[in-house]
């Protein structure tokens, strides 16, 4: 559509999930607050969590004007890397020999599907991995608001609130990096019902994410996460001419997938132990209390 203006069109995204979500929750009343936000959590989670999430948004769209959507995609599996790098910052993970091992082959693994790439820019690669470094932000900051600060929101109270801060956050850059570039380009058009299906599309997607996290198992979601990302590399290579693989691109991620692989069934394998040792934890107090 000769549309390339990605924080414009992640702003107008980010505007349509406001004006949606305030439209279900205050209009409609279809969907309650689970919970009042106050200030200090706002400004200490919610903001933080909008404005990487908007980060995230920028640059990882931004990354498609230079590199093609498998290569994108292949970046992400990187993903792993920055939350566990960024949560062992915070006092979230614990380092250990197992999970460095697990790193570096996912590490590899995406440096050999880059050197297989056809299309590399670096341009393109520092864009799509300053938005994963915003996405793992992001991830790291939920779960201190979920986890320390205990706050539970559901799937469309989560959007209500983030939303208008990611738009906010999206409409500064867009003022000056974009919005100049818009003014005095005529070789635009973009078709308003595209345009809105787009929108909704995002809206969907961002409500089906929560849901599918809080409606089904872990390793649901980590299996699924999995096939999506084949899914989404082959089927690129099939509709869009810039996505060329390579048998080294495959190997690469091929390697990085099983990085991956592994690391969900540690995090599973870690995610089981700590109900167990909740509920040792009683028993154990209620003998020794007998024994005395």
């Amino acid at each position: 559509m000769n549309f390339p203006y990605p924080v414009a069109l992640t702003l107008l995204h980010m505007i349509f999930s406001t004006v949606l979500s305030f439209i279900i929750v205050k209009v409609f009343k279809v969907v309650e607050l689970d919970q009042v936000i106050t200030i200090d959590i706002y400004a200490t989670s919610v903001f933080p969590i909008g404005a990487m999430f908007a980060l995230t948004l920028w640059l990882g769209n931004t990354a498609y004007l230079y590199i093609s959507v498998a290569f994108a995609q292949m970046l992400k599996a990187v993903m792993p890397v920055a939350v566990f790098l960024l949560g062992a910052a915070v006092g979230l993970e614990s380092l250990s020999l197992q999970m460095f091992s697990i790193m570096s082959v996912i590490s590899v693994g995406v440096l050999v599907a880059s050197y297989g790439e056809i299309g590399f820019s670096w341009v393109g690669v520092v864009y799509q991995l300053g938005g994963v470094v915003g996405e793992a932000a992001r991830l790291i900051f939920i779960e201190i608001l979920l986890k320390r600060k205990g706050v539970k929101l559901s799937p469309l109270s989560m959007i209500y609130y983030i939303s208008p801060c990611s738009a906010f956050c999206l409409f500064i850059p867009w003022i000056f990096l974009e919005k100049s570039k818009m003014d005095f380009s005529q070789q635009w058009t973009v078709n308003p019902w595209i345009l809105s299906l787009n929108a909704l599309c995002t809206f969907a997607l961002n409500i089906s994410v929560v849901l599918v996290i809080k409606h089904t198992s872990a390793v649901t979601i980590r299996v699924a996460g999995v096939v999506k990302d084949w899914v989404v590399v082959l089927l690129s290579a099939v509709l869009f001419n810039d996505s060329k693989l390579t048998s080294i691109n495959i190997i690469g991620y091929g390697i990085a997938i099983a990085g991956v692989a592994a690391y969900n069934k540690f995090k599973l394998a870690k995610s089981e132990e700590e109900p167990a040792k909740d509920l040792a934890g009683p028993e154990q107090n209620k003998r020794l209390s007998n024994e005395t």
